[in-house]
């Protein structure tokens, strides 16, 4: 055993502050948040489900809700985030069967999952407003 104690002064792996952030790991750990605003979202699923089953009055309550703004931005940004968590799945398998490992391919089709998860967004976004048919 090496009696040298300048080892307890170095860290054990390189932290977040060394590294500068990447496009993929952006989109990694924004990938987790998406699915765990997903998972809370199924819970406000089943608060519909139950509150449509107890009746009008109930049902009532969950308008209330969902046509307020802060209603409307939490379902807006669940649609952002299961499209943004199918578009970067997509991605993924294409990584599963090898294709797009490079750094330009996952540096470029990021920015497309990115592009993608917008356009389509605004676009149910508009639709939900009753816009466009």
């Amino acid at each position: 055993m090496n009696n040298d104690k300048s080892y307890k002064n170095r860290p054990l792996s390189p932290h977040l502050q060394i590294y500068k952030p990447q496009i993929t790991s952006i989109l990694s750990i924004s990938h987790r948040l998406a699915g765990i605003f997903l998972s809370l979202g199924l819970l406000a699923m089943f608060a519909f489900v139950l509150l449509l089953a107890m009746g009008q009055n109930y049902y009532e309550m969950w308008q209330y809700f969902s046509n307020s703004l802060v209603g409307e931005l939490i379902l807006m940004g669940w649609v952002v985030a299961l499209f943004f968590h199918m578009f970067n799945g997509v991605r993924h398998l294409f990584w599963d069967y090898g294709l797009g490992l490079s750094l330009t391919v996952s540096k470029w089709s990021g920015l497309l999952v990115c592009g993608a998860t917008i356009v389509i967004s605004i676009f149910i976004g508009i639709i939900s407003l009753g816009l466009v048919l």
